[in-house]
């Protein structure tokens, strides 16, 4: 139903429906434009027979004379197509008719014993003659027929046309719709990070489309090119500082050696080696994620069981989490589940959905990791019931270095999510926040079959 609603509301398809009912209108204006003139000149041809019959009645040298061409011609004529009645000066009427009037209007009668009423359109005349009067009448058949012929041609050349011309743009509706889905698919996966998405132009897209299409691929080239550019820099910034880094680092640690018996000194000291911790850790993340996104773990890809990764990883994490008054559970299946993939970037992006959890929700909040496999799929699940993200934050937050503001005040980098994203993209996994109600619950998944 929904996919017939598009069709209808398609802009081929209300052209068409626009073309058809101006050229019905044109057509049925013309027509009846026709069919006026037509039966004008009928009518006006009926007429003149009328006046010329006349003509001929009143040629005759007297009353009797006339009584007996009128006896004469009736007798001859279709009384369907032709009365002729002459009333004489005594009342005697002579003919095949005679015409009567009363209330509903006048009528025409046979002279035959029944009297029977002709049916029927005529057009009459009347005219007085020799004391009596005469009346010619000529049947009107002819010009109701025509309304028949006309309704004929009006269904035989406009429905057909209306029937094509709407056939016509049913197609063309359903083939543009399928262009512009060609399209909305493109702009889908470009909104939803996939740069590298472009619009499949088909040989045979109107040029408009064509012209479209080549503009959202350019777009989407020059994005890509530019996000490529940033993350180049990136890279770049990272691993000319990782080796200063490291060497303030050593030289902190010096430092903090040589004052441990100055307190003061020594509580300095120990701030500025969690920074450059701090520092170190943002750096090696960020390299990290530039080696993710240019796909070379691939190369270390092998079949990973990510039920024992979960496990593993849960482990290592319930200390800390004890620790922070946190209630960490684990919701495993029993059976193995399988897939080809890299197993260190895969327990990292346990561990940083895990630990953004435990960092960004208050103390007495349950965090479960669950693990299924669902329609040959395999889908990992870490939920909590702490505030979660709001609806419109929640693409934000997988951004490089995005933070929500009441997160600022809490250690972290705003690289979690993104590393998650990263390694969920290598494995063709894919990523979405939901609302836990309440809390937060991120999916993952993998479109593998249950190994």
């Amino acid at each position: 139903m929904t996919r017939l609603r598009h069709i209808w509301r398609s802009m081929p398809l209300r052209l068409a429906i626009l073309l058809v009912a101006l050229f019905a209108t044109v057509s049925l204006l013309s027509l009846a434009a026709s069919y006026a003139v037509t039966q004008s000149s009928f009518e006006e041809t009926i007429r003149a027979d009328l006046q010329q019959d006349l003509a001929g009645f009143r040629a005759a040298p007297s009353a009797r004379a006339v009584a007996q061409l009128v006896e004469a011609e009736s007798r001859a004529a279709d009384p369907g197509r032709l009365i002729l009645s002459y009333v004489a000066r005594d009342g005697r009427i002579y003919g095949n008719g005679a015409i009567a009037q009363d209330e509903g209007g006048f009528h025409i009668f046979s002279l035959n014993p029944d009297r029977a009423e002709f049916e029927g359109e005529y057009l009459s005349l009347t005219n007085p003659l020799y004391g009596g009067v005469i009346t010619i009448a000529r049947s009107r058949a002819e010009i109701v027929a025509l309304r028949g012929v006309f309704v004929n041609i009006l269904l035989i050349s406009l429905l057909p046309t209306v029937l094509i011309a709407l056939s016509g743009g049913l197609i063309l509706a359903r083939r543009s719709k399928r262009h512009v889905e060609v399209v909305g698919a493109a702009l889908d996966k470009m909104t939803s990070g996939d740069l590298g998405a472009r619009v499949q132009i088909g040989p045979r897209w109107s040029d408009d489309l064509v012209r479209i299409g080549g503009k959202l691929n350019q777009m989407a080239a020059a994005q890509e090119a530019q996000m490529g550019a940033l993350r180049d820099v990136t890279s770049d910034i990272a691993h000319d500082l990782r080796t200063p880094l490291q060497r303030v680092a050593l030289y902190v640690q010096d430092l903090s050696d040589r004052v441990a018996d100055d307190p003061e000194s020594a509580v300095l000291a120990s701030k500025v080696q969690g920074e450059v911790d701090g520092m170190t850790h943002v750096f090696h993340a960020l390299l990290q994620l530039a080696q993710v996104e240019t796909g070379s773990p691939k190369a270390r890809f092998e079949t990973v069981d990510l039920t024992q990764v979960c496990r593993k990883v849960v482990e290592v994490f319930e200390d800390s989490a004890v620790a922070s008054g946190h209630d960490l559970s684990l919701d495993l299946v029993a059976e193995p589940l399988a897939l080809q993939g890299d197993r260190a970037l895969l327990g990292q992006m346990v561990s940083n959905l895990i630990e953004n959890a435990l960092r960004h929700t208050p103390s007495g909040t349950e965090i479960t990791v669950s693990l299924r496999g669902q329609e040959g799929a395999v889908v990992l699940q870490v939920a909590d019931t702490g505030p979660g993200i709001p609806a419109d934050e929640r693409g934000k937050v997988l951004q490089r270095l995005y933070r929500l503001d009441r997160s600022r005040q809490t250690p972290g980098h705003g690289l979690g999510l993104s590393l998650v994203q990263a390694v969920a993209g290598l494995h063709g996994a894919q990523l979405s926040l939901q609302n836990n109600a309440p809390g937060l619950r991120v999916d993952v998944r993998f479109p593998t079959k249950v190994g």
